[in-house]
């Protein structure tokens, strides 16, 4: 019973430290990430300044036709914030996940 009860933490172990390892050797992206982010900054503030001009514009003076673009407009503007935007999701599934292995670490 006590070679099995070894035998199961050491493939544990194993299985906890091999990630770890392999990741080791293997960070080459940050550079090309960092010039990525500097562009979606960059069109994000494009696009927050647009958003600014059209909200402080006088929209009184434009027709039915001229007011249906600029809506159009705004809306895909707002999406491509989000899209922009990012944001980091969790599901429910992954949440209980790390919380059970949190109560099981404490």
């Amino acid at each position: 019973m006590k070679k099995l009860t070894l035998f199961i933490a050491t493939a544990m172990l194993l299985f906890v430290f091999i990630p770890i390892q392999l990741k080791a050797g293997t960070d080459t992206e940050p550079a090309a990430k960092a010039t990525t982010e500097t562009i979606e900054v960059t069109e994000v503030e494009v696009i927050e300044a647009r958003l600014e001009e059209i909200k402080e514009m006088d929209k009184s003076e434009l027709t039915s036709v001229e007011k249906r673009e600029l809506r159009k407009e705004v809306r895909t503007l707002k999406s491509d914030l989000k899209t922009l935007g990012g944001g980091i999701y969790i599901s429910v599934g992954g949440a209980i996940l790390i919380v059970l292995i949190l109560i099981l670490l404490l």
